[in-house]
């Protein structure tokens, strides 16, 4: 039997010793669960509300016991970390990448953790603002970042609410931040004199971050003619080269190993192709399986920071510039000049990802329209391509403008 009360606790006066008992603000309600063991529970100080709430959570209970409850009321009482849990195994079963799932997940808990939330139902949407803001603000995290935190949040809410494990996703009422106004690592594209100064100093120079100098000159020169990514020229072997002596030699790419998923393939530049083949000459590779570029962990064991590895070439390339300087004046003309260096004055990076931006770049610089460059860069959106990974430089804007039709001249 179901019954609201009143809780009373007895307090002795210490100076007269008289004890008294003192009702709580509060009523209680008694009740027997689903399994038939007695609870307990907090209502409110008007009885009248607290009997509705009561005869709520019996009429639930007697709902559950005839199989009548909404699956999804069911659900929303169960701990968050088992919906977590089910969340990784569903992106696991859609094939993401190890690594992936291991970020979405982490942002999701450690979101969770902040706003100590024990149920699905405990989701606030002010909750997740204040966490966000406590990242850019506390942690010193970038508004991009931020918003990657707030994608991961808003399709686990949507995953919850399509699965029927809570009937709204509150975490969609807030949205995404500029991340123009805080870009922390924007890349830029290469010119080609800055690329093939680099080209030839690791193609002559020695061995740095685990590859020799003309393994360094292959990867880079592979980056920039395919726009393949590090992990994805980190999984090549020679079985991924095709009809090198054909006209239309090809570059293909495992489903495992591409970002997006799928087999992927790209037309090697008949230049490229050649110097990949004397190349070969010199590496040597035991057999065809044997990774070529071994700088993924995944392929080969050894993470190496390719990084790295650009900026040492990069140092070097500009190193022999400044040295060529005809005088004083010169000299201190590129010393203050962003050519070659790996962080220029804007704060763009020069780093290995922004040979994949030259790639792009050149493709739109040589008047590639732009649904073939999308397709060449293998992007879902079109945006990504022409915002993004595609960088008109200072002296291309003002020519374009120059080429605009001038002014009728004035009447005298």
């Amino acid at each position: 039997m179901a019954n609201i009360y009143k809780k009373y606790t007895i307090t002795t006066d210490p100076a007269t010793g008289k004890k008294s008992k003192t009702a709580s603000s509060k009523w209680w309600g008694r009740y027997r669960d689903v399994l038939g063991v007695e609870r307990r529970i907090a209502l409110v100080t008007d009885k009248k509300v607290s009997q509705l709430k009561l005869n709520e959570i019996v009429e639930k209970i007697e709902q559950e016991k005839l199989g009548m409850l909404d699956p999804t009321e069911a659900e929303m009482k169960k701990p968050i970390q088992i919906h977590l849990d089910d969340y990784e195994q569903h992106l696991k079963t859609k094939n993401n990448e190890p690594r992936y799932v291991k970020e979405v997940i982490g942002k999701i808990k450690r979101c969770i953790d902040h706003c100590q939330w024990r149920r699905v139902t405990q989701i606030k949407l002010t909750d997740v603002e204040n966490y966000l803001l406590h990242l850019r603000e506390e942690n010193g995290l970038s508004i991009q970042t931020s918003n990657h935190y707030l994608k991961a949040l808003k399709a686990f809410g949507n995953w919850l609410v399509k699965n029927q494990r809570n009937k709204t996703n509150v975490i969609n009422g807030i949205a995404t931040l500029n991340a123009q106004i805080d870009r922390r690592h924007d890349r830029r594209a290469m010119s080609m004199d800055e690329f093939l100064r680099v080209l030839h100093v690791a193609e002559t120079g020695p061995p740095a971050v685990g590859l020799t100098g003309a393994d360094r000159a292959m990867l880079y020169l592979l980056a920039a003619w395919t726009g393949f990514r590090r992990g994805e020229l980190g999984s090549l072997t020679l079985k991924n080269f095709v009809g090198l002596d054909t006209e239309t030699p090809m570059l293909t790419l495992n489903a495992t190993y591409s970002k997006r998923r799928r087999n992927d393939d790209q037309v090697l530049h008949p230049d490229v192709a050649a110097r990949f083949k004397t190349w070969l000459e010199i590496r040597k590779p035991a057999t065809d399986n044997e990774i070529l570029f071994p700088i993924s962990k995944k392929t080969c064991g050894v993470d190496r920071k390719t990084s790295d590895m650009i900026s040492f070439d990069l140092i070097t390339a500009r190193n022999f510039w400044l040295a060529e300087s005809k005088d004083d004046t010169e000299h201190q003309t590129r010393l203050a000049s962003d050519y070659l260096k790996y962080q220029d004055s804007n704060g763009h990076f020069a780093d290995f990802h922004s040979l994949r931006h030259t790639f792009i770049t050149n493709l739109c610089r040589a008047n590639v329209s732009p649904k073939v460059a999308q397709q060449l860069a293998r992007h879902s959106d079109i945006r990504l391509t022409l915002n993004v990974y595609s960088h008109a430089v200072h002296d291309e804007r003002a020519a374009a403008i120059n080429s605009l039709p001038g002014l009728p001249p004035k009447n005298s």
